[in-house]
């Protein structure tokens, strides 16, 4: 090919690569938010707090109710009333909303033991900036550590799991102090 050719041939690929890119971008566009907000349907909803704010160290940042029209309509229920807990890593917008519910019922299911024995969402990860502190506040509410915790990851940051009263896996990462 001549040397026109190729550099219109260039300048016509180069073109459909930004076009692909700005397509990209409107297909990802969509959302009004860059969070997503997670229920967790709890068996007892203090205890899970108290797991969640004390031991975790997430931040209660409001709550809610589902009335029995409400869920019954939407399909969030069959007509069952639930108050809905908020909490976040951080109290600011950014921060994803992680919100329990509890319908004063246990599992219907057996509480895993690896994150193998279920389908579904299985685990959450939390970047931490310390997690000494964390382990301290567990250990003090007798929870159980899974695997050798803390687990070495690199020079700088270590591993730490766990599960919530309700089984559902939690991993830690970052520096022990």
């Amino acid at each position: 090919m001549n040397k026109k050719i190729m550099t219109a041939y260039k300048c016509v690929r180069v073109t459909l690569l930004m076009f692909g890119c700005v397509l990209s971008s409107y297909a990802q566009s969509n959302f009004s938010s860059k969070v997503i907000g997670i229920g967790v349907v709890v068996a007892d909803l203090d205890r899970s707090v108290d797991f969640y704010v004390n031991g975790i160290g997430m931040v209660k940042t409001g709550s809610f109710t589902i009335n029995e029209d409400f869920g019954k309509r939407s399909g969030l229920t069959n007509g069952v009333a639930t108050n809905v807990t908020m909490l976040k890593l951080e109290n600011s917008p950014e921060a994803t909303d992680w919100k329990l519910m509890s319908f004063s019922k246990k599992a219907s299911h057996p509480k895993p033991k690896y994150i193998q024995d279920d389908t579904g969402m299985q685990y959450i990860t939390i970047q931490v900036k310390a997690l000494q502190p964390i382990i301290d506040r567990l250990t003090k509410m007798k929870v159980s550590f899974l695997g050798s915790t803390p687990t070495p990851l690199n020079d700088k940051a270590h591993f730490v799991f766990v599960q919530d009263p309700d089984g559902n896996f939690i991993e830690l990462i970052g520096p022990l102090q």
